[in-house]
């Protein structure tokens, strides 16, 4: 495993669409594993490749307190959405703020794991968030463009 740089908001590559991987492989794990090092390194709960310069469909999320329980998605794709929850949301390639954001309850997403074996997965509470933040890094969107109130470190977040 490798840490990776994050890359930092004023980077274009972040605002561009990342591409669906065509093959699963040692490549693939390798990127996978290398992501969820530099999620842990930074005490982040989710990374999406475009976030350390690669251009694909690929994101890793772990919203447990003691990072036990990562969850890797290829190529995902949301089935459905339901209900919406507000909270402050921050991002590894936005270090010294947080924004207030909405975003669904509930999301449903089908994805390729590390195997190439397709699955689908419920999200709810912070993994729905987790995981809507990170498909909006595939799609070169960043939360400050969802975001109903931005404030910087040290600022006091209510809510």
């Amino acid at each position: 495993m490798a840490l990776r740089t994050v890359r930092i908001v004023n980077d274009d590559i972040l605002h561009k669409v990342s591409r669906p991987v065509v093959q699963v492989n040692d490549k693939t794990r390798q990127l996978l594993d290398d992501m969820l090092e530099t999620m842990y390194h930074y005490n982040g709960v989710g990374l999406a490749a475009v976030q350390v310069g690669i251009l694909r469909r690929l994101l890793v999320i772990d919203v447990t307190e003691n990072g036990t329980n990562p969850v890797e998605f290829i190529n995902p794709e949301v089935i459905s959405h339901k209900g919406s929850q507000t909270g402050w949301e921050g991002c590894l390639s936005i270090p010294g703020q947080s924004g207030k954001v909405v975003r669904p309850a509930v999301t449903v997403v089908r994805a390729i794991n590390r195997f190439g074996q397709p699955f689908e997965m419920r999200c709810n509470g912070q993994l729905a968030v987790a995981l809507n933040h990170e498909l909006d890094h595939l799609d070169g969107v960043l939360y400050t463009q969802r975001a109903v109130e931005i404030r910087r470190q040290g600022e006091e977040e209510d809510g």
